[in-house]
């Protein structure tokens, strides 16, 4: 009775959640899921004490964090509340809505979010103090729930983590199971916790995985239209327009096509069947959906991974690439005007932090001119007499 009374209500707040969110709301509205899974977390009883650890730190991090696990915290005292009545249905629901007198009605954001709101920012690291603590030490309140009501389904198992990167920004995370996860520029990973899986999903942009051992628990990631199975390593995945790029630094990895991926010329709910190719420390693999199996090359693993340093190497690569590649970072995007400079072979280290001195280069390369706007960085090939060319 109680699961089935958390479905309606689930289902409730999951309808809210997608009527108000907006594209600039899809990371709040990320961390609000992972506020509700923390709270439904323990299947089995009270969090243990690394659960406990790993969800004070979660709250620490962000003081949104802290608003959105207050924000849960309401509507499961508002559960608790319905427990006491008797009509669950839905026309009962409806009924009594429209009975109400609407000046009586107020928002419920509002008065899950106006405790914290009003904090200093200074504060809400005291907030998240005092709550994490209260976690720590109280986490008995969980079995005040239910059993029934406390046990998530299939798909609702563990717990996630979610992590991004904006333009220009990198991150370091030590996860909590102690693999370490570096952020490229532009970036968002979730990472879900069950009790035989780790599940990471690269939802854009490029990470480095650093894994910690666990025999128990496989370490997976989905990313665009690959499957990677750690066998204990440490790897690169990046996603790119039309394929996804595996390159392993240390230990072993399997790479094949995920299973997300529909086969048009199989029948309905049919998937790809599983298919995977080992890669050793030094190879790299592009996984394309229409391109698979694929075959690993050898490579120097130090310039695939030299974002890790802040850095962009190139040996004799087209400028247009290259300039590509540094959009990933800078504050103006870079746009080759004359068509015949793409092709242009540049080699070089460079820093992802420093594109003065990348744009200083490219003015010191001959019959080449940089036109610098308020909005992009324009590049020209210049004709003997000076002027700009566009051909």
């Amino acid at each position: 009775m109680w699961f089935r009374r958390w479905a309606i209500v689930d289902a409730a707040w999951r309808g809210w959640v997608e009527f108000m969110i907006s594209n600039e709301e899809q990371v709040r509205a990320a961390i609000a899921e992972q506020a509700g899974e923390w709270f439904v977390a323990n299947d089995e009883g009270p969090l243990n004490a690394r659960e406990a650890l790993a969800l004070g730190a979660w709250l620490k991090s962000s003081p949104v964090h802290v608003e959105e696990f207050l924000g849960v915290s309401v509507i499961a005292r508002d559960l608790r509340q319905l427990g006491t009545t008797g009509d669950f249905s839905v026309e009962a629901l409806v009924a009594s809505a429209r009975a109400s007198d609407d000046s009586a009605v107020q928002p419920i954001w509002p008065r899950v979010t106006a405790p914290v709101r009003g904090y200093p920012i200074r504060r809400w690291q005291t907030v998240a103090g005092a709550m994490a603590a209260t976690v720590a030490l109280g986490v008995g309140l969980f079995a005040l729930w239910d059993a029934g009501f406390m046990t998530p389904g299939p798909a609702r198992g563990g717990w996630t983590e979610v992590y991004e990167t904006h333009h220009g920004e990198q991150r370091t995370v030590r996860l909590s199971d102690d693999s370490v996860l570096h952020l490229n520029t532009d970036s968002a990973v979730a990472i879900r916790y069950g009790k035989t899986e780790r599940q990471v999903t690269l939802r854009s942009g490029e990470a480095e995985f650093e894994v910690a051992h666990d025999p128990n628990r496989t370490f997976r990631v989905f990313a665009g239209s690959a499957e990677v199975v750690d066998i204990g390593t440490t790897f690169n995945v990046r996603m790119e327009h039309d394929s996804t790029v595996v390159t392993v630094v240390e230990g072993r990895v399997s790479v094949g096509l995920s299973p997300m991926l529909a086969n048009p010329g199989a029948p309905s709910g049919e998937t790809h069947a599983p298919q995977f190719v080992q890669l050793d420390a030094g190879q790299q693999i592009r996984v394309a959906e229409d391109g698979w199996p694929a075959t690993a090359v050898t490579l120097d693993t130090r310039r695939t991974t030299a974002w890790l340093r802040r850095q962009i190497v190139f040996e004799q690569e087209p400028l247009e690439r290259v300039a590509a590649e540094f959009n990933r970072y800078g504050p103006k995007p870079i746009e080759i005007v004359t068509p015949a400079l793409r092709n242009l072979q540049i080699s070089g280290v460079f820093a992802t932090d420093n594109p003065e001195a990348f744009i200083a280069f490219l003015r010191s390369l001959k019959g080449v001119r940089i036109e610098e706007t308020a909005t992009r960085i324009r590049v020209l090939r210049t004709t003997t007499a000076g002027t700009p060319s566009y051909t």
